[in-house]
């Protein structure tokens, strides 16, 4: 069992009172909130080492590429890389999925190839491959879910069989339904089929062991910003054997190697993917994001979100005025509840429960084809992290009650 009370005295904004009430954030699927460590680091940073990373000798200069590597070496470990030329830092993961479709996507998909998504997928993982389908002449193909809401692996092996398949995308783990996906297996048959692999894991990186060199994943993308980090820092993981078929997504300084009047060359990676001046202190927060993290352990977080979510769902499923989305259990998923209450717009429920307090999500989640696939405009959207408990749960539950009395 992790120690909320102590972990909850790290995080000073939860003693934000919205409203006069005691804040109660369900809105990690979002962002996570930050603990001191994080929040001291990036001050740390500014105080200490400021200065601009590689391009001089001086004392402060040296300190700053120091810290921005000593990010990358602890997010290489921490995702089991095997070389840390293969960590790109990016502003979030919307960036780094942005990145190989505008690199490689363009370079290597052409007119007839398929693109393999589906329907479950964030507008992060969707919009840079229609652009993609649209500039190359090729074509997208999603696949569904099963009757228990997670991914038809059936539908999938059909289509990743029917040929022409150049890339599968795909979610790590939902972030409407929860439902974590098998992404061993999906790379393993794409693989087989001749297809590249991009995981987005966004929402997994939270709160699962993620092992890129086990996985055999070709391009892994997240967000600091979710794992208790900074916003404004992400990261793009290539695996290493494509790293010289990658071209530079953006140029500039400090990605080149040598540059005439008619043509450049460029440095190795991952500096030929990082041009300009990067952002130094989110890479330095999110070392103490990491090492926070891995002080509770991955295995312990995911536990306790599940054990959240299993309540919480037993308790929801006695409300018959609550539709719930999303497998009816906690096995195979992550501590995010997507539901609605009959009757009542998502974000009128949202609105009421800010007024008790209580933060969570409403609206399509950057999911508008899941939204269709389930035949509902909206949800509203509870995530749990590790400073969440039952009591929380209990005052979430109540509020919906609330919220119907308001309405009826």
């Amino acid at each position: 069992m992790l120690d909320i009370l102590k972990i909850k005295d790290d995080f000073p904004i939860l003693k934000t009172s919205p409203h006069g009430k005691k804040l109660i954030y369900f809105d990690n699927a979002a962002t996570t909130q930050k603990p001191t460590q994080v929040v001291e680091a990036v001050a740390d940073y500014y105080k200490k080492y400021n200065a601009n990373v590689y391009r001089s000798p001086h004392y402060l200069s040296t300190l700053s590429t120091e810290s921005y590597e000593e990010a990358r070496e602890a997010v290489k470990r921490f995702i089991n890389a095997k070389t840390s030329e293969s960590i790109v830092f990016t502003r979030n993961a919307t960036e780094s999925i942005n990145f190989i479709a505008y690199t490689w996507g363009l370079k290597h998909i052409g007119e007839g190839d398929v693109i393999v998504l589906t329907i479950a997928e964030h507008h992060s993982n969707i919009l840079p491959w229609q652009m993609v389908a649209e500039k190359k002449g090729a074509k997208l193909k999603y696949v569904h879910l099963d009757e228990d809401s997670r991914l038809d692996l059936d539908e999938f092996k059909r289509t990743i069989s029917e040929g022409h398949v150049k890339l599968v995308a795909v979610q790590h783990a939902s972030n409407v339904l929860g439902i974590i996906n098998p992404v061993d297996e999906i790379i393993d048959l794409s693989h087989r089929n001749g297809a590249k692999v991009l995981i987005d894991g966004a929402q997994s990186i939270p709160n699962m062991k993620i092992d890129v060199e086990k996985l055999g994943c070709d391009f892994y993308a997240f967000s600091g910003h979710k794992m208790l980090g900074p916003m404004g820092i992400g990261v793009l993981y290539i695996k290493e054997d494509l790293l010289d078929d990658v071209p530079p997504f953006l140029s500039g300084g400090e990605m080149i190697d040598e540059v005439f009047e008619d043509h450049s060359t460029f440095a190795p990676s991952p500096l030929k993917f990082e041009a300009g001046t990067p952002n130094v202190e989110g890479a330095y927060g999110l070392i103490k994001a990491i090492e926070y993290i891995e002080g509770i352990g991955l295995d312990n977080i995911l536990k306790h979100e599940q054990e959240l979510t299993e309540y919480a769902l037993s308790k929801l499923v006695e409300i018959d005025y609550v539709k719930l989305y999303g497998p009816k259990n906690a096995e195979n998923r992550t501590g995010i509840i997507s539901f609605n209450v009959l009757n009542v717009h998502p974000h009128d429920v949202a609105t009421i429960l800010d007024q008790d307090g209580i933060a969570v999500r409403s609206g399509h989640h950057c999911c508008q084809p899941l939204m269709r696939y389930l035949g509902v405009p909206a949800t509203v959207r509870a995530s749990f992290y590790i400073y969440n408990d039952k009591s929380e749960v209990d005052a979430f539950v109540d509020g919906l009650k609330d919220v119907r009395k308001w309405f009826r």
